[in-house]
């Protein structure tokens, strides 16, 4: 290829071998290329240019050993284009996304979250906050020409993002309300590790850091794993905290524990931290705990496909009818959706998920008492999940079809006993309720090759259970 080639980023992106899953664009790091990168970046511009104006993008990115690579390589296609680049550095994705809101300018993240260190993506924000489905299909057909770059420029980073994030939540406090509290943060490769003991310090804990790594660890937090699990406990043992506190590799997902070391499930999460908001109508995906609905704390639930577009989409129909309005997933990610009221002071809508957050308001919730005790409040219905890695795709969405044509012959096949039906939800792959009102859901990852299995019921052991007898027999198919 010479170096005053002609592009079409559709081609681009079309052989590139990148796709959109739940949450941005994601692929092999061998397959971001410098070029694959410009397609992307252009024809997201190009696709918002006629709805906003601007002249700058912010960039940010993870800790990944390829993000930085990738992000001069969108900065230098930008600047082909007469595109100012706002250089973030690494900071969480919604400490990005909050700055160029407040800006009104479109945002990229580099980021892979949680998915393996060998393959990485891009999330995009336009100026009114994270891009819809219909944005992503703008993506992929958008026709914009462009030469190959043929040299990248080292990128100077600004502070702001980061200062903005930090201030948003330390200002809704005018006291150290967290003062005498114990806090652990294990730090690893997350792209808050730098942020996050300034917001609790600036509350009042005491912080402990925990195990900073230099290399990336692809924390799931929808998926512990029984190390980081025993982790949790041991610190919490040999340090006399109070909580845990991790996110995924950038930040939007929160992982947090109770005294105990006992990892909260991301959706009990968002249900206290939505309650301790005040927050009346929620959008949530369907793989959402049913504890929400049964807890009775809001005036409307709505359950949408997984994935934060699919949420997001859903605000604008509630915000119609209510005046507070916030999604979360399972994974932990809460998205404001509405401005709120904290301690008397604004808390403007960020939609788009978010850690701190719902950690911040869990502990606000819990206040003098013990985490544990403020979720045994709740209905007391477990949920558990796991996935078999490197399963492709088409492999998955065969099984699950087969679940579809006859669900009481798949979980048969699965070595279910007795197995009698209540009811079937196929809006995110299948979600299989039984008589005794215990679920089990079937999804491939819109991530990465994975068939994720969700089950929940009154009894977490017997949960678990039931995610591994599925899985190992979905080996056995």
């Amino acid at each position: 290829m010479s170096n005053n080639s002609t592009l079409i980023s559709s081609s681009v992106i079309a052989l590139s071998g990148i796709s959109f899953g739940t949450s941005g664009a994601r692929g092999l790091v061998t397959q971001f290329t410098p070029d694959v990168c410009a397609a992307f970046s252009l024809a997201f511009i190009a696709g918002i240019q006629r709805n906003f104006a601007f002249a700058q993008v912010a960039i940010a990115i993870d800790n990944r050993p390829s993000s930085y690579a990738i992000a001069m390589a969108c900065a230098a296609a930008l600047k082909q284009v007469g595109i100012e680049v706002i250089y973030y550095g690494v900071v969480p994705t919604p400490a990005l996304a909050y700055v160029a809101q407040e800006d009104g300018i479109p945002a990229i993240m580099v980021t892979g979250s949680h998915i393996p260190f060998d393959r990485n993506g891009l999330k995009f924000y336009r100026p009114d906050g994270e891009i819809s489905k219909a944005d992503e299909h703008v993506i992929n057909n958008e026709k914009v020409e462009f030469t190959n770059l043929s040299t990248l420029t080292e990128l100077t980073v600004n502070d702001r993002a980061a200062e903005e994030y930090i201030t948003r939540y330390t200002s809704l406090f005018d006291a150290p309300w967290l003062t005498g509290k114990r806090i652990g943060i294990y730090e690893h490769s997350s792209a808050g590790r730098d942020l996050y003991y300034r917001i609790f310090e600036h509350l009042g804990a005491e912080i402990i850091a925990l195990e900073r790594t230099d290399h990336f660890v692809p924390i799931d937090t929808e998926a512990v794993s029984e190390e980081d699990t025993l982790k949790a406990i041991n610190w919490s043992k040999q340090h006399n905290l109070d909580a845990v506190f991790s996110t995924d590799g950038d930040g939007d997902r929160p992982l947090i524990s109770d005294e105990n070391g006992n990892w909260l499930r991301g959706d009990i999460l968002g249900l206290l931290s939505a309650d301790a908001l005040n927050i009346e109508a929620l959008a949530i995906p369907v793989s959402c705990n049913t504890a929400i609905e049964k807890s009775n704390k809001f005036k409307c639930v709505k359950r949408t496909k997984i994935g934060s577009p699919y949420v997001i989409s859903e605000f604008a129909n509630l915000k119609t009818k209510f005046n507070s309005v916030a999604g979360f997933e399972a994974n932990g990610g809460f998205l404001l959706g509405s401005d709120v009221q904290v301690n008397g002071q604004l808390l403007k809508a960020l939609p788009t998920r978010d850690a701190i957050l719902p950690a911040i308001m869990l502990l606000a919730a819990a206040g003098e008492r013990s985490i544990s005790t403020l979720v045994n409040t709740l209905p007391q219905r477990f949920t558990y999940s796991d996935r078999i890695q490197n399963f492709a795709t088409e492999k998955s969405l065969e099984i699950i079809g087969q679940g579809k044509l006859d669900p009481v012959k798949f979980l048969t096949r699965l070595k279910f006993n007795n197995v009698s039906i209540n009811s079937v939800d196929e809006t995110d792959g299948l979600r299989i309720t039984l008589v005794d009102d215990s679920i089990v859901h079937f999804r491939p990852s819109g991530n990465a090759p994975e068939l994720r299995c969700y089950a929940e019921g009154f009894d977490q052991i017997l949960a678990k259970q039931c995610v591994t007898q599925c899985l190992e027999n979905i080996r056995k198919l």
